[in-house]
């Protein structure tokens, strides 16, 4: 694409379209007229192409400068999506990152990242950075690398408001337990603490939060922070047990390439900012208001040092 005071051939002063000379309306006159109206309709073309190139010379568009975030939708109080709106914890951590890396609110581009999808998300180049409850372990780091960790969660149990009888996984013998599908969330309390326990899984923890609320189920189960989520979301009538029992440190996922080391130690830096400033402390209270959660204070809040 040509930009500035470009003169196209044929469009410029001086490059008017000429009639042959000696040219009359004899036997040549048909050809003459066939070749005037070509002309004519390539400058046309040269016209248009001109205007169109001009245009996009003279666009402010910012298309090009915006980093791809993977979140979770699906997970009130840590990364959900509500027609153009996004919360929670990740996207708090998410946003705050893409600021310190230079990107603006309106440059930020969320894409969901559903858990059986990450690695290959990352790994396609579909989005710069996951940050959806995502655990880092040995295994993922095969594949990818992480930044981080921005929080140390705990596998928990949420449980109805009035309920007086479950402070612990050890007490849900005879009693019914949800977890989404997929999630080996349920199957570590019946192997370790209750091999009694009655699971039952949802697609979903909001599924597993309604069957909550109807009786169905005595407990939900997964890392305290999408307990809290719930909680919080359900407004008094679920709450948190708050006796974590695992720990599961959340990382940034990034692509694993020669430059992922660097990118990585800029996450860092971010990331330890972000609980510097006092900002992840307030992200943490207003993502799970009202549910009476606080992050383990024997893990929390984590130096980020995964690009060392």
């Amino acid at each position: 694409m040509m930009c500035g005071n470009t003169v196209f051939p044929g469009t410029g002063a001086g490059h008017g379209i000429r009639r042959s000379p000696g040219r009359g309306n004899g036997a040549g006159g048909g050809s003459t007229r066939r070749r005037r109206i070509a002309a004519q309709i390539a400058a046309l073309f040269i016209a248009m192409a001109s205007i169109v190139s001009l245009a996009a010379c003279g666009s402010t568009s910012s298309s090009s400068h915006v980093i791809k975030i993977g979140i979770k939708f699906d997970q009130p109080g840590v990364g959900y999506k509500k027609r153009d709106s996004y919360s929670g914890f990740d996207v708090e951590v998410g946003r705050y990152i893409a600021h310190k890396l230079g990107y603006k609110d309106y440059e930020i581009v969320w894409v969901e990242a559903p858990s059986k999808q990450r690695e290959t998300m990352l790994q396609n180049g579909d989005v710069d950075m996951i940050i959806a409850s995502y655990s880092i372990t040995s295994d993922r780091k095969k594949t990818i690398d992480f930044a981080g960790p921005y929080l140390v969660a705990g596998q928990d149990l949420l449980v109805r408001k009035d309920n007086t009888s479950i402070h612990g996984p050890q007490d849900l013998n005879g009693k019914r337990l949800c977890s989404v599908t997929g999630s080996t969330s349920a199957t570590v309390i019946k192997k370790r603490y209750a091999s009694k326990v009655q699971l039952m899984e949802q697609p979903s923890y909001a599924e597993c939060a309604t069957a909550l609320f109807s009786g169905i189920v005595d407990a939900v189960t997964t890392d305290d922070i999408i307990l809290a989520g719930l909680a919080s979301n359900a407004r008094g009538r679920l709450k948190l047990v708050g006796k974590p029992f695992t720990q599961e440190y959340y990382g940034i996922g990034i692509q694993k390439n020669k430059n992922s080391k660097v990118f990585a130690q800029k996450i860092d830096a971010a990331v330890n900012d972000m609980v510097k400033t006092g900002t992840w402390m307030r992200a943490i209270k207003n993502s799970t208001a009202g549910s009476g959660y606080s992050p383990d204070p024997q893990y929390n809040p984590p130096v980020a040092r995964e690009g060392e």
